[in-house]
């Protein structure tokens, strides 16, 4: 487990060095999300990232919010064929054509499942219970790429019309949002 330049022990080996990664480790990955607005942030990026790694997402966050509306899902549902195609010329937000429009098939499935559970938040914490899963690894390699829960997950939001929501994808953003506690048991973080 890598040591920062600060002493303290973090899960992701690659973040030695790299204030972002480990401002996003320290701050982000694993803190449970209520908010409806970063659910779908995190539904857009974990999607972008798919065979990416998460780094590159990162350095890219800022195009991402300024080219999908703050990932506004009322906004980014109503965004017209031209203004996806514009975005595949944005330089700041990774150019995959079926990526880029599957966020506006994404926020309109999602615009579904706010009306039918009064909130994404809602519909999403039931996949767990409503409590974070709070695993115990000691290696990142212990880690796995996907669950029983993100497999449930991944089909009813294929099923719902989503894109780019496959079970190792889920797993990712369940991770990002805290519906899992992934951090290793030495990680600073794991008890927070």
């Amino acid at each position: 487990m890598p040591v920062g330049e600060d002493g303290k022990f973090r899960c992701f080996p690659s973040t030695r060095g790299k204030l972002l990664y480990e401002q996003y480790h320290d701050i982000e990955w694993g803190v449970p999300v209520h908010d409806d607005r970063k659910h779908f942030e995190m539904l857009i990026l974990e999607g972008a990232q798919a065979g990416l790694n998460w780094e590159i997402i990162l350095n890219r966050r800022e195009g991402y919010r300024a080219a999908f509306n703050d990932f506004d899902p009322v906004k980014v549902a109503a965004m017209t064929d031209e203004e996806l195609r514009e975005r595949l010329q944005n330089k700041e937000i990774i150019r995959n054509r079926l990526k880029v429009f599957s966020a506006r098939k994404n926020a309109q499935a999602f615009l579904e499942i706010q009306k039918e559970f009064g909130s994404f938040d809602a519909y999403v914490w039931r996949f767990v219970g409503g409590t974070p899963i709070k695993n115990a690894w000691r290696a990142f390699k212990d880690v796995p790429a996907k669950t029983a829960e993100s497999d449930a997950l991944s089909k009813d939001l294929k099923k719902r019309g989503m894109a780019f929501v496959g079970s190792t994808i889920m797993y990712a953003y369940m991770q990002a949002t805290g519906l899992v506690n992934d951090h290793l048991v030495q990680c600073w973080r794991y008890e927070a």
